[in-house]
């Protein structure tokens, strides 16, 4: 019975909330300032941590597909209203493959003649800084946390847990290497070295990517990605950021940059969760949740062995 009633309570909630996003949702579209002609930024939300896939979160949890920012962005190219686009960064990071996949085509993007700014919440580290290298421009707030600059890989040896609770484990492998990472036993020294030649190639692909956005020299960011994360305000004078701001800020530097004259008409176009997508244009952005500063590691949560990149 107890367990009916709290169904009952929380689908009466998702109820009400859908009836008052209906009721208090506004007529029109998403635009906001400018007006016709005058162009316009859209703007692309990358929440929580970013993975690979299709996926985007559910009621309770925020992470960012790549798929769906990458989609995201290609409409963006083929919009001809579209002069500029704003990045808004909420995220303490994630994959490396899914950050490289967005940052290929926010590359995309800028080769089809639009303008790109990076807009840094909460936290914009790791491989949201990834892609934040690749804009045109970027905008922090002061207390911002970024940088972060750095890989990890991480997995559990239960090997001695097991042994303690009578679990024992059996494995059947084609080849010496295939169980790596297995949390029934340490990993070999040569299984250490394989990993770590892992970690130091696309360590070596962030420091590229960085100093070609950057403007800089490898050698000028390696000091820098030692994974240790900056304040907004440290990475502006360490020339990883290029001017302190909020969202507002960056939308009009975008708009500056693409030639708009005076305060551009802002569009939002995706991707989002599903409380944005209840509470659009009622203020919306009350549900949004800020960037994570951590990940959990485990195995099953979306990163293999626990690779997490911060």
């Amino acid at each position: 019975m107890k367990k009916k009633i709290i169904a009952g309570v929380v689908l009466g909630v998702v109820a009400l909330t859908v009836v008052l996003a209906v009721i208090l949702k506004p007529e029109g579209g998403s635009v906001a300032g400018g007006g016709p002609g005058k162009g316009e930024v859209g703007i692309i939300y990358i929440d929580g941590p970013i993975t690979g896939g299709r996926g985007g979160g559910g009621l309770f949890e925020t992470y960012t597909s790549s798929e769906q920012v990458t989609s995201a962005l290609r409409n963006a190219a083929r919009n001809p209203d579209l002069k500029a686009v704003v990045i808004r960064l909420n995220s303490p990071g994630g994959t490396a493959a899914a950050a490289q996949e967005i940052s290929a085509e926010v590359e995309r993007l800028k080769r089809s003649g639009k303008k790109v700014v990076a807009s840094m919440g909460d936290s914009a580290a790791s491989g949201a800084y990834w892609i934040a290298a690749c804009a045109d421009q970027i905008v922090a707030n002061p207390g911002t946390l970024t940088g972060s600059i750095g890989v990890i890989i991480q997995y559990l040896n239960l090997e001695e847990l097991y042994s303690k609770i009578g679990v024992d484990t059996e494995t059947f492998k084609s080849g010496p290497h295939k169980d790596m990472g297995s949390p029934s036993r340490p990993a070999t020294a040569e299984e250490r070295a394989i990993f770590q030649s892992m970690i130091d190639d696309i360590y070596n692909q962030f420091v590229d990517v960085v100093a070609r956005g950057r403007h800089k020299d490898p050698a000028e960011i390696r000091p820098l990605a030692d994974g240790r994360i900056f304040t907004g305000r440290q990475a502006k004078e360490l020339g990883l950021v290029d001017r302190l701001g909020d969202l507002h800020d960056a939308v009009l530097l975008a708009g500056e940059l693409a030639g708009i004259k005076g305060e551009p008409a802002v569009v939002e176009i995706g991707p989002k969760n599903i409380w944005q997508e209840l509470f659009a244009g009622a203020g919306g952005n009350t549900f949004r949740k800020p960037g994570w500063l951590a990940i959990p590691g485990r195995e099953g949560d979306g990163y293999p062995l626990g690779l997490r990149q911060f």
